[in-house]
């Protein structure tokens, strides 16, 4: 639980560090270059399924909250429960996303890396922190951001890695 928040320091001392708006000159305040160059601060919420080994597909949520327009880092948090093998997983993972358009980019097609900590839960035993046992979580996805707005967003997605070996899901979230 203490590397938990240690995590979330680091992540809001990083984030702090960026600007959210560019103080540069140019010729017009409302120039489509200042418009383009804002960087933004998304928050997405997604259902996703996973296959975690023989037991079948796990279903479950995630959140995301990431930082950048072109290139995002951030974090992820997804739980998922298999009914099958009455085991849960809880991971907790930093993420970097790259938009194929550019630099610019914050919406279109995208591939994603992530990194981080898987947690697993028997069922039978009650949810205990810290978990009986768990593993390094890595991954990609691949999907699309389609903007509704400038402020609203759909993403589906697909996913593969370890320790499970591939998922899919639909994400809907909010940039600021």
């Amino acid at each position: 639980m203490r590397g938990f928040f240690l995590f979330c320091f680091i992540f809001l001392r990083v984030i702090s560090v960026f600007p959210q708006n560019s103080q540069e000159p140019s010729s017009s305040p409302s120039s489509p270059e200042r418009e383009a160059r804002k960087d933004d601060v998304w928050i997405c919420m997604s259902a996703d399924t996973a296959f975690y080994r023989s037991s079948g597909m796990c279903f479950g949520g995630a959140l995301a909250v990431a930082y950048g327009s072109g290139v995002s880092v951030g974090f992820k948090a997804a739980y998922f429960a298999d009914y099958v093998s009455k085991t849960d997983v809880l991971e907790i993972c930093f993420l970097l996303r790259f938009y194929i358009k550019g630099l610019e980019a914050n919406s279109g097609p995208y591939v994603q890396a992530s990194l981080g900590q898987a947690l697993f839960f028997r069922r039978e035993e009650g949810l205990s922190i810290p978990a009986q046992w768990g593993m390094i979580s890595a991954g990609a996805n691949a999907g699309w951001r389609f903007l509704f707005g400038k402020v609203f967003y759909l993403e589906p997605f697909i996913s593969g890695g370890y320790p499970y070996l591939f998922g899919a899901g639909l994400g809907a979230g909010v940039r600021f």
